[in-house]
């Protein structure tokens, strides 16, 4: 299972980092692991970096957008594409600071959607040390 991040970087950073996307990924996972008596200092470092997401907007937007489109379906805060035709299962979860998808796949469908909300979203997986901007994987598709 793929896990996700995205989050909405600032735009100094986003140029600052641009070329060398791995540089901030680091960072960002740093404070991803940071231990609980660092809380503090990861917070104030991690609302340098990134700007807060229109959740609402957002969810709502989403809603609209994919309930019309295929199977798909929200759940509290949730949205969730069951596509059994791409054999594809991915969870979203929007966030205040960051968005989350799970997915069994390499890519998630979501990515297409959300990408229309920025310019500088930056996506991450910890775990398998992945990262993206996303506008990149737009031009791509």
């Amino acid at each position: 299972m793929r896990v996700f991040y995205i989050f909405n970087i600032r735009e100094e950073f986003k140029y600052l980092y641009k070329e060398s996307p791995s540089m901030l990924f680091n960072i960002l996972k740093q404070i991803y692991y940071l231990g609980h008596d660092d809380i503090l200092y990861g917070q104030n470092l991690f609302r340098q970096l990134v700007k807060p997401l229109p959740k609402e907007q957002i969810d709502r937007a989403l809603f609209i957008k994919l309930h019309q489109e295929f199977p798909y379906s929200k759940r509290g805060d949730n949205h969730i594409i069951n596509n059994l035709y791409t054999n594809e299962i991915s969870k979203l979860t929007v966030k205040n600071t960051y968005m989350k998808i799970k997915t069994e796949k390499n890519k998630s469908s979501f990515f297409n959607y959300i990408s229309d909300y920025s310019n500088s979203l930056f996506v991450c997986d910890f775990e398998y040390s992945d990262f993206f901007f996303l506008e990149k994987t737009k031009t791509l598709v």
